[in-house]
């Protein structure tokens, strides 16, 4: 039974696997000089249009913290929510590396809103302290809500008037998507998103992420911190070919689709167990419940996840693309199995 730990769980794609051991025949220029980055570029710009620069990384943290400290001075602060990926889950790499103070507002359900960012407006050009600079968001967000349309341009619009920039964590921005039934610029470049961190490893690659700035002049000296930090890969074609096929005939769409799916046939099934309570919308491929702490811990000798809130008892489930109805069946026989054993 594949287990819902985590949509890094999964193995990838066969269709990327596929483009790999393609890409592997002959010899290509390194450091991203060669025809598959090329190519994988070129697919984000009939995404986002041509005025964007791309660029490729190994990792989600790699793709942040580069996203932030190229546009940043370690004076500044970044504004996000108290759960981010980048305040709780990169081991302080966000301020290791850009020297930044990370402002974390308090969050409920994963999102922020311009109230909790204005708390932090109050001492702007004041020397005793830290600056803001960039406000972050996730979509999903860590608690597998999403924002909407609406709410990111209320935050894109007061991130311009007070001069500060908006990034985007989209590491399950595919499932976000299709959630949203939106294209990927309707959500991003359109309501004035700088910065975005693409993600591909939860969505079927094998590993790699991509950086995209919509705006040109912001990535000046990118190619230089992202060799710094140790995430210029020498054979990129590895991790661009990825791209170009996940962007390919909608095959990002097709994992992404297949993860929310599962997702909701879950949710179906646990909404009927009572000593299963569901915390948070089923938005995209997350779910978020409390289980009585004994349960819970038996289930997770039989397949994996992970606790969310120790002291609440609650878990959270990540549905990959590769997750199938008879996965939840067997996960939901197992739930009612132990709980008649008790």
């Amino acid at each position: 039974m594949k287990g819902f730990a985590s949509d890094n769980y999964s193995g990838a794609h066969e269709n990327i696997i596929e483009a790999i051991t393609k890409a592997n025949i002959d010899h290509a220029s390194s450091y991203g000089n060669d025809v598959y980055t090329e190519r994988a570029v070129n697919k984000f710009k009939e995404i986002f249009g041509s005025d964007i620069d791309v660029y490729f990384v190994y990792s989600g943290t790699g793709a942040n913290v580069l996203s932030l400290k190229t546009v940043t001075n370690s004076f500044n602060a970044i504004i996000c929510a108290d759960v981010a990926h980048i305040n709780v889950d990169e081991t302080g790499a966000p301020e290791q590396s850009t020297g930044c103070k990370l402002l974390t507002i308090s969050t409920t359900d994963g999102k922020i809103t311009v109230d909790g960012i204005k708390k932090y407006m109050h001492r702007v050009d004041d020397e005793h302290f830290a600056q803001p600079k960039i406000i972050s968001i996730t979509q999903p967000t860590e608690l597998g809500t999403l924002y909407t349309v609406d709410e990111i341009k209320e935050i894109s619009a007061y991130a311009k008037q007070n001069n500060l920039l908006l990034h985007m964590d989209g590491a399950r921005i595919s499932n976000a998507a299709v959630a949203l039934n939106l294209e990927f610029v309707e959500f991003t470049k359109n309501v004035g998103v700088d910065i975005l961190s693409f993600g591909g490893t939860k969505n079927g690659l094998l590993f790699g992420e991509a950086v995209i700035f919509f705006d040109k002049e912001l990535s000046v000296n990118f190619k230089y911190f992202r060799k710094q930090a140790m995430q210029l890969a020498s054979k990129m074609r590895f991790i661009s070919v990825q791209f170009e096929a996940l962007l390919t005939n909608n095959l990002w769409k097709e994992n992404a689709k297949q993860a929310n799916k599962i997702a909701q046939y879950l949710y179906s099934k646990l909404i009927d167990i009572k000593q299963v309570k569901i915390t948070q919308k089923v938005e995209a491929n997350g779910i978020f419940a409390i289980l009585p702490r004994e349960l819970a811990l038996k289930l997770q000798k039989e397949t994996p996840f992970y606790f969310w809130d120790e002291e609440k008892s609650e878990v959270r489930f990540m549905l990959s693309f590769d997750n199938t109805k008879d996965d939840v069946d067997k996960f939901i026989n197992l739930i009612n199995l132990l709980i008649d054993k008790q």
